[in-house]
């Protein structure tokens, strides 16, 4: 991860190789187990804080004939560093995952935005939080740092050539401070902010995190033109900073702004203080300290893929961490020998301009081959284990299958799922309402015309149960991403929706009785104001009701709070033994993020629901949720199906039928004798 010390040899600091090591130690305690090391993650942040110190050293006063010298010359260093290493890892890893993760194309996305330098903003706009749990299935969740430090390299070198300090002009020093100096309070300022408002933000972007690499350049300025800096930091006794370090990482998960203040504070105290005659120094420039620093980028790289496979297969448990760690060891070791160091120190083709050539184009080849990868026919043929896809068949076996099938069917009716989900024929029109519905057992009793999307028809299993009990008759018009939109605007990706909606309007209007009642609600958090107030009069002007469903909390895009293995139906493996990350699993959704993102909605609902008496909002998110935070289970009981806010059939069947029942009794819209 972080990079290696190329300046003049007299700037070699071996201390600082050993200060690496000890920050990708903590890194990895963190990784197996955070009760050991609950800050251990804190280890990033010292590398950062290296990284700065590191690179200035490197580029002040290197010579260079010009400009283009000079930067050809830095990218030529860098890709030497960095692109052999992650490309094998990248490769070797994603070719692993396959074997055993039977939907990888989320994480070998990941990889190869990391190969580009970017997975840090491709994991942001995943909405993913780094600190969940079912983050650590994804093999290359761990390369977001390496994508903030390429995104600083693309920085960091014009502001020291131009401000005149890798020239060792006369004011390039000052130029240089000042201009870090100032970066360095904004960035500083834009993460405590981010912090607060959407951490992953602050978490994942590089100017939100600028302020630590830049603390490590400016510390290195500071020796260069203040000797007194140096010589005050110098009387620090580092082991009472490393001691310091050690207690922040114990610092609880709530503290963790002030704990990364606090490390990356105390790092730059560190690389001034560390000095001769020292015990940490003597410590951090022990050989062995040393030797674990030098390979602290193969094994930042190995470990997580290690372990985040370990979860996938045996899991981590304490039989297990032995052979583990002489993996990950073993690994990185032959990733330092064999791969870095020869790559890095070998000459490659003597001119500068062909390296970066060859180093583009290897990156460009190994990327078409993940993405060829990725893709589900190729990726299906190296899959090891059995593969069961619950969202179109109903064959699953195991532990997962009642979790994820939620195919909308009324049993003993003509309501069957291959016929009444579009997803698996034509768009709805006419004919096939008429085919997916069924009449009332005996005249008086209401019709339920449930219409949206798959948002809708996961609810089927509660209308199985209310024709059994009250012999209500039933018509399931769902199409797939296509909610109910009576202003003809929505479209899907084949660009049915139009013609969908037009077609089970017109017959919610033609064969509804008074008293019917429309079951009907929205896919995102936002709702369409006009489509609303569109659907409100229709049914006050047909006198059907209409039971509106808040919208569901959704774990957005990744799988980040429920696990893919249940979500994919891959619980009973042959190579999982005892994996913790089963269905069992629980996770947690914020209320306070769900409050958030749907306060406007909930706004509109009360507003139309106030001025209509026809209108019904029912409030499924106070079933899901408790006051903080909507959890994937009731009791032992998966909610979900995945990770988009889909509902099992077990949940349905267990709580929200009954739930679903009861609002329906209050607001009288089911008969009284059943």
């Amino acid at each position: 991860m972080p990079s290696s010390i190329s300046g003049g040899k007299n700037r070699y600091r071996t201390e600082i190789d050993g200060l690496r090591g000890f920050a990708v130690i903590a890194v990895i305690i963190n990784h197996f187990n955070k009760d050991i090391l609950p800050g251990g993650y804190l280890g990033v942040d010292i590398f950062f804080v290296i990284s700065g110190y590191v690179i200035t050293s490197s580029l002040f006063g290197r010579p260079s004939k010009d400009f283009k010298d000079f930067i050809s010359g830095f990218y030529e260093r860098r890709i030497r560093r960095l692109v052999p290493a992650l490309s094998v890892f990248v490769l070797i890893t994603s070719i692993a995952i396959c074997l055993f993760n039977p939907t990888p194309e989320k994480t070998l996305i990941t990889g190869l935005k990391s190969l580009l330098g970017h997975s840090n903003l491709y994991l942001l706009s995943r909405s993913t939080d780094y600190f969940a749990q079912s983050t650590q299935l994804n093999v290359f969740t761990h390369t977001w740092s390496l994508g903030v430090e390429e995104q600083f390299y693309i920085l960091f070198p014009f502001l020291i050539w131009f401000s005149g300090f890798g020239r060792q002009t006369k004011n390039g020093a000052r130029n240089f401070f000042l201009a870090v100096g100032a970066m360095t309070i904004a960035s500083l300022i834009g993460f405590l902010y981010l912090y607060q408002t959407y951490q992953p933000a602050a978490y994942f972007l590089m100017p939100s995190r600028f302020w630590e690499m830049s603390a490590g350049s400016l510390i290195f300025i500071g020796f260069q033109k203040r000797s007194s800096i140096e010589h005050s930091l110098e009387k620090v006794p580092p082991l009472l900073v490393v001691a310091l370090m050690v207690g922040v990482m114990y610092l609880p998960m709530s503290m963790a702004s002030v704990s990364t203040i606090a490390i990356v504070s105390l790092s730059s105290i560190l690389i001034a203080c560390l000095k001769k005659r020292t015990a940490a120094f003597q410590f951090f420039a022990n050989p062995k300290v040393v030797y674990v620093g030098l390979i602290s980028y193969s094994l930042y790289l190995w470990h997580w893929g290690v372990l985040s496979i370990s979860r996938w297969t045996i899991g981590i448990h304490w039989w297990s961490v032995p052979f583990q760690v002489a993996l990950i060891l073993g690994l990185a070791i032959a990733s330092y020998r064999w791969v870095e160091t020869p790559l890095r120190k070998g000459k490659w083709f003597g001119k500068k301009w062909i390296t970066l050539m060859v180093g583009g184009g290897v990156l460009a080849t190994l990327s078409g081959g993940v993405a060829a990868i990725s893709k589900e026919s190729i990726s299906r043929k190296i899959f090891s284990g059995t593969y069961c896809k619950p969202f179109r068949y109903q064959t699953c076996t195991g532990v997962d299958a009642p979790h994820n099938s939620t195919t909308p069917f009324i049993g003993e009716t003509t309501i069957q799922r291959d016929d009444c989900w579009s997803r698996f024929s034509v768009a709805l029109n006419e004919s096939k309402i008429n085919q997916c519905t069924i009449l009332p057992e005996r005249e008086g009793l209401p019709s339920f015309f449930v219409q949206g999307s798959s948002y809708a028809h996961h609810f089927s299993p509660a209308f199985e149960n209310l024709r059994r009990d009250y012999g209500i008759g039933i018509s399931m018009s769902v199409d797939h991403a296509c909610d109910l939109d009576p202003l003809l605007k929505k479209k899907n990706k084949r660009g049915t929706c139009k013609e969908s909606n037009a077609a089970r309007i017109k017959s919610l209007i033609d064969n509804s009785n008074i008293d019917d009642i429309l079951f009907t609600g929205t896919t995102p958090y936002n709702i369409d104001k006009k489509s609303l107030k569109k659907i409100s009069e229709i049914g006050r002007k047909n006198k059907i009701h209409v039971v509106y469903f808040s919208p569901i909390p959704r774990w957005e895009r990744l799988p980040e709070n429920i696990d893919s293995m249940c979500r994919s139906g891959t619980g009973e493996q042959w190579y999982r033994l005892k994996n913790p990350l089963d269905c069992t699993h629980k996770s947690y959704y914020s209320r306070q993020k769900y409050d958030n993102k749907t306060y406007k909605s909930f706004q509109i609902l009360k507003e139309i629901e106030d001025g209509n008496p026809y209108f019904h909002v029912y409030n499924i998110h106070e079933l899901l949720c408790n006051s903080t935070s909507c959890p994937s289970h009731i009791n032992s009981t998966r909610i979900y199906r995945d990770n988009g806010g889909h509902l099992s059939i077990h949940a349905v069947r267990e709580f929200i039928s009954d739930d679903l029942e009861n609002f329906l009794i209050e607001k009288n819209l089911l008969p009284q004798n059943n």
